[in-house]
């Protein structure tokens, strides 16, 4: 269920994408690309959600489990997890998606700004709300496919936002969920912990075929700098949240 799901239960409807209940593509370095278009996902909503969670260091990792394994009462007990200070880790991860359609009209999709978009009108894109705790929905962006003649281009990405760089610390997942077919699964699963940001994959319009092209490139800087490595050639400037 998406987060306005609760709030217009009239509009559920246009949030309904596949169940993701048969088996999944893995997209890795060797096998990078998939088409939406042979596999019949052209139509309703594409769902692409974020999810993470914290984990320990390998050695760290290693003494707590078999420590557990010991006091089997302990797997029911939560981790603390800790940086390389001994200091707690707080990392807020934030899904957006900067846009380029085909007339021209370039853009983006975040938390950062309250920048939601819009699902039934450009850009046919839309978050559903900021996860700040790594909840298991995490966060998702609904990308309508019934317009896809209107996408050139589409760059999805994940940052920390205005948190200690953890990405080697955060065990973080991109799923999209086609409205046909099989689940894609993109794992950032490479280290870079003192990166901010991570290009994660794009999804480009070849001559109308939807083509899904797995990236996890990480920047240590923010969406300027990913901007410049991918060419949107758009203008940023420093962004805050509310406060909740």
């Amino acid at each position: 269920m998406g987060f306005f799901d609760g709030l217009w239960p009239a509009r559920a409807a246009q949030f309904d994408s596949g169940n993701g209940t048969s088996s999944a593509v893995v997209l890795s370095k060797r096998n990078a690309t998939v088409s939406l278009s042979k596999q019949g996902a052209l139509s309703g909503n594409l769902r692409v959600n974020l999810s993470w969670r914290m984990r320990t260091s390998d050695i760290e990792g290693r003494s707590r489990q078999s420590g557990r394994l010991r006091r089997p009462l302990q797997l029911f007990q939560p981790e603390v997890v800790q940086a390389h200070t001994q200091g707690v880790v707080n990392v807020d991860l934030d899904l957006g998606c900067m846009y380029e359609l085909t007339d021209g009209t370039k853009g983006v999709v975040q938390p950062l700004g309250n920048l939601l978009g819009d699902l039934n009108s450009p850009p046919y894109i839309r978050l559903s709300g900021d996860d700040r705790f790594g909840a298991p929905s995490g966060e998702t962006v609904y990308v309508n496919l019934d317009q896809r003649d209107q996408f050139k281009r589409l760059l999805f990405f994940v940052y920390i936002y205005d948190r200690t760089p953890a990405f080697d610390r955060t065990h973080a997942k991109i799923t999209l969920y086609p409205g046909n077919g099989p689940r894609i699964e993109i794992e950032l699963d490479e280290r870079a912990p003192q990166a901010r940001s991570c290009a994660v994959f794009t999804m480009e319009n070849v001559k109308g075929e939807l083509i899904v092209r797995r990236e996890v490139k990480f920047v240590y800087g923010f969406q300027s700098e990913l901007d410049r490595l991918y060419g949107y050639g758009m203008q940023w400037g420093r962004g805050y949240k509310s406060r909740t």
